[in-house]
């Protein structure tokens, strides 16, 4: 593990909480909005992620919602833009779609077709991995408009779920791997 993968785990652990039965019984919701909520952890998991990608990224992408909460403030740090990806029917205007399946149904996903310029290089942004399966819209929904992924970044990843052996097309980093 790299100093700066030590520091985001550090970070991430220290102000994640787990909330039982949540959103369902069995399960153990990894909930991060103490970090959120705490200006000075939350601004140095930012600066590190701006650190770590200075340079390489011309738009970052967050994913709806937390992946806004990440996404805008690190696009702000980094001088680029932000683009939401967001749940179907939520944008206005031209929007590009991309469909996938969960482990209970299916979802869609949409981003405006103008907000990604053909060639630019994205970072694509959320808060967890867990199976995978909106990471992989999110980044095919970014290459739909001409985008390139430069890397999908999470907070936390549930590696028990194997969510990025799905992702093997793109650089997955994450804060804090939960086994």
């Amino acid at each position: 593990m790299t100093d700066y993968q030590q520091r985001v785990a550090g970070l991430v652990a220290r102000h994640t909480r787990d909330v039982a039965d949540f959103p369902t019984p069995g399960v153990v919701f990894k909930d991060i909005t103490p970090l959120f909520a705490n200006a000075a952890a939350f601004g140095s998991v930012l600066d590190l992620l701006a650190e770590r990608h200075e340079g390489g990224v011309d738009v970052v992408a967050g994913v709806e919602a937390r992946g806004f909460v990440i996404g805008a403030p690190l696009a702000q740090r980094m001088g680029v833009g932000f683009v939401p990806i967001r749940k179907k029917g939520k944008l206005p205007g031209e929007v590009v779609a991309q469909s996938y399946d969960l482990e209970y149904g299916s979802a869609t996903i949409e981003m405006h077709t103008d907000a990604v310029k053909p060639g630019a290089r994205v970072l694509v942004i959320d808060d967890v991995l867990a199976t995978g399966g909106t990471a992989v819209a999110s980044c095919e929904l970014v290459e739909k408009v001409g985008g390139s992924v430069v890397g999908f970044d999470v907070l936390v990843e549930l590696a028990f779920l194997d969510g990025r052996a799905r992702l093997e097309r793109w650089p997955v980093h994450t804060g804090l791997v939960v086994d």
